[in-house]
């Protein structure tokens, strides 16, 4: 017998390239193309770094603390982690064990699914619409737990709060979790249904619209018993889990709301900008509530652009998939980068 018979074997989760090429134009994994708040970069230097020798606050009060002040809602009802995939991760972990399928969509966040592989979770990934929306009737089905990106990644389609509040009425006997990565550009948050419904997890991040995402630094909110079992498993996993600048700059930003509104806002005004010039060139694309534009050319392959423009200079993401293999996920850089990226597409075309 090998060793390796009794190796917990997965195929992992592929993430965008971060390339070492200098002189490029990066529009691949939707960071935020706008500094983090100057908040940030003054507590930042008024750290001590003798601080550093010592452990982090495990409880991550400062961090949670800042959040639950923004949000208006208490500090137990806030979870932190490290980048929302680690809040995600330990969703899975914590409150998907059931022996009935877990529902999310096929198009949809890719690491989902190699989480459930990796926790030996049953799924069942439940088809987009044509247009890539969801049929909150196909969530009616028995299951162990539903997922549900809103807006979607990587399709950039937001789903109704009416619609997303359906489904988690419809399924009050398992742990419904929205993620929303995304919500700051365009979609209705679920976080006031929190108080309504106890089985409700609405999971967040600074990588997009806080332009943190270097620090690592995601969010959950929920009902404080589903916050006290998350906490539950974090300790019986890794007690300190946040590093302490994470905790102290996270904490800073989430105080300049004037900032974090202005760089949305300019995010936004950019992406309305591209979208019109992708359809004068004839690009098909739903449309986006995001910090990202997912499209596709009828006439053209969506690997041959995805080569050409890597060729010059620009990257963009390509999911090489079923249904979506066509498509580019484009995200929304600063206004100069992107009419730099229109003037190569122009050219190509």
């Amino acid at each position: 017998m090998s060793w390796e018979e009794n190796v917990r074997k997965v195929v992992p989760y592929v993430p965008g390239e971060q390339p070492k090429i200098k002189n490029i134009i990066k529009l691949n994994t939707n960071e935020n193309p706008y500094s983090p708040s100057p908040l940030v970069y003054k507590a930042f230097k008024e750290t001590d770094l003798d601080d550093y020798r010592k452990y982090p606050d495990p409880t991550c009060s400062e961090l949670v603390d800042s959040i639950a002040e923004y949000y208006g809602v208490k500090k137990e009802n806030v979870f932190v982690g490290v980048g929302s995939d680690d809040v995600l991760s330990m969703a899975f972990l914590t409150f998907f064990n059931s022996d009935k399928p877990i529902l999310f969509p096929d198009i949809t966040y890719s690491f989902y699914d190699v989480w459930a592989d990796l926790y030996r979770i049953p799924y069942k990934q439940i088809p987009l619409k044509d247009d890539f929306t969801i049929e909150p009737l196909d969530y009616y089905a028995e299951n162990g737990g539903i997922v549900i990106a809103n807006p979607n990644a990587p399709t950039g389609v937001k789903m109704p709060l009416s619609e997303i509040e359906d489904i988690i009425r419809s399924n009050k006997e398992v742990v419904v979790i929205i993620d929303e990565a995304y919500v700051d550009f365009g979609a209705e948050s679920a976080l006031p249904l929190i108080n309504k419904y106890d089985n409700l997890l609405v999971v967040r991040t600074y990588s997009k619209s806080r332009s943190l995402a270097g620090l690592r630094i995601g969010y959950a909110f929920g009902c404080e018993k589903l916050i006290k079992y998350l906490l539950d498993s974090k300790f019986s996993f890794n007690s300190y889990t946040m590093n302490m600048p994470s905790l102290r700059l996270g904490a800073a930003a989430m105080k300049d709301k004037e900032y974090f509104e202005e760089t949305v806002a300019k995010v936004v005004a950019t992406r309305e900008k591209f979208k019109i010039s992708l359809k004068e060139l004839g690009f098909e694309f739903a449309d986006s509530a995001t910090n990202f534009v997912f499209a596709r050319h009828p006439q053209k392959s969506g690997k041959e652009i995805f080569e050409y423009l890597r060729a010059n200079g620009i990257i963009v993401r390509r999911f090489d998939k079923p249904r979506i293999g066509e498509y580019l996920r484009i995200s929304i850089g600063t206004d100069e980068e992107m009419d730099k990226l229109v003037s190569a597409l122009k050219e190509f075309l």
